[in-house]
């Protein structure tokens, strides 16, 4: 049977539009944005836009100043290391829920396949293309879960995490060691062993802190 098709308002559209181009990298962290520009920008009133600027708010995607806009947050190392304990959170979560499930298997078979998107762009760590399948990695182990309210709050912490990547982006002067990290969570998956793919998975979210604090990886 046909669903009825569901038209999203203006703000949700432009929340929409900001949200991708926060996580694609177009607004980095700490970029100012000014309501009448970026109004003009998008070809929209001031009033959704300010409607939108308001969820993004709530979802701590912007930071909103009387009179001076809405800003990206930076990525300091409270925020970065406040943001990945949620990350853990959920993706431990997800991991729990999918083992318990019994989809361990079939839920690596996916993981592998994103896995594999990153073997073959082991020569450019630093592309975007890399952190698009890095992403993707995250957010089938997440779906897997078959949890609405665990995929709706990756849904926001998937941007953080997008721009978390980029930043640490410099780290990764072999692409294989982050290849070899997200194949030994899926291996896990796959072995049904939860002791082994938390504790994996809880090694992964260290190392991007740690990189993300590094005095190397921090912006000059």
């Amino acid at each position: 049977m046909l669903e009825p098709v569901v038209q999203e308002s203006t703000p949700a559209l432009i929340a929409r539009t900001l949200r991708r181009a926060i996580s694609e990298g177009e607004f980095p962290p700490g970029t100012q944005l000014g309501e009448a520009a970026l109004a003009r920008q998008l070809g929209v009133s001031r009033g959704p836009l300010r409607e939108a600027i308001q969820r993004l708010t709530q979802e701590g995607l912007l930071v909103s100043h009387r009179n001076r806009g809405a800003k990206v947050p930076d990525l300091t190392p409270e925020a970065v290391s406040d943001m990945y304990l949620l990350r853990s959170t959920i993706e431990r979560a997800a991991v729990e829920r999918v083992l318990e499930l019994g989809r361990g298997p079939e839920t690596a078979d996916r993981l592998d396949a994103a896995v594999d998107a990153m073997a073959a762009l082991t020569g450019s760590p630093d592309s975007p293309e890399m952190v698009a399948a890095d992403l993707e990695f995250h957010h089938e182990l997440v779906e897997a879960a078959a949890s609405e309210r665990l995929s709706r709050v990756h849904e926001t912490v998937i941007v953080e995490t997008s721009m978390c990547l980029r930043a640490m982006q410099a780290t990764y002067t072999e692409g294989q060691d982050r290849v070899d990290e997200h194949r030994a969570l899926a291996a896990a998956v796959r072995a049904g062993d939860l002791a082994h793919a938390v504790a994996t998975l809880d090694e992964h979210m260290r190392d991007g802190v740690g990189r993300l604090n590094s005095p190397v990886s921090a912006p000059e």
